[in-house]
């Protein structure tokens, strides 16, 4: 079977096209959609159009943040690497993830806890002006949560969207109860390369901004 290859660009466009015209009519601003329509394209799933949750502030704030070259926290390698580096080096932005930290894994076995919850307590003070981004760890998000409220300086943007089905959906809704701005999607999915696409959408509207 003849089939003429497409180019990458190609692909992404017609992509977007038929999300487009699948999803139809809808509320969301220009700038929420842009990270919806990615959100999508990186799963093949419609449902994140209904499962989104954006605090009013959090493009904004998470563009802001990243065209001042703020640093972006991730829970796990894989979603480290997810990032578009290229894009991030262009905005002076550096990402930490401290998942195979030695001090985390040792903090962790001695006192009963996950590396991803010991590893958002070793990053706290870095993360005040940044972006944390949680696919993988409920119990990272939860441990964030419990820092922020017990009074440590909140990051500018916290990407909440850890997958799983033991803890990952109240720990989305406990994100979306408090004032520090976010984007999560409720119920069990989610997972690293949702988030991934979430950091990707900020960073090309961080980009297009500072060429303007």
């Amino acid at each position: 079977m003849n089939h003429q290859p497409w180019l990458p660009q190609e692909i992404e466009m017609e992509s977007f096209r038929r999300i487009e015209t699948a999803v139809g009519s809808h509320n969301l601003p220009p700038s929420v959609w842009s990270v919806v329509r990615r959100m999508i394209h990186a799963t093949a799933d419609l449902d994140y159009l209904n499962l989104v949750r954006f605090h009013p502030q959090a493009v904004t704030a998470g563009v802001a943040a990243l065209r001042a070259g703020c640093t972006v926290f991730t829970d796990t390698r894989m979603l480290q690497s997810g990032i578009s580096t290229g894009r991030l080096t262009r905005l002076g932005v550096r990402t930490i993830c401290l998942m195979d930290d030695p001090e985390v894994a040792q903090e962790a076995v001695q006192r009963g806890m996950t590396r991803a919850a010991a590893a958002i307590e070793k990053a706290i003070p870095e993360l005040a002006g940044g972006v944390v981004a949680i696919g993988n760890a409920p119990t990272a998000l939860w441990r964030l949560l419990e820092l922020l409220e017990q009074g440590a300086a909140p990051p500018v943007l916290i990407v909440g969207i850890p997958v799983g089905f033991v803890g990952a959906a109240a720990s989305k809704e406990a994100l979306t109860r408090q004032s520090c701005p976010y984007i999560t999607a409720l119920g069990p999915k989610g997972g690293s390369a949702i988030v991934a696409s979430v950091a990707n959408a900020l960073t090309i509207l961080a980009l297009e901004e500072k060429n303007e």
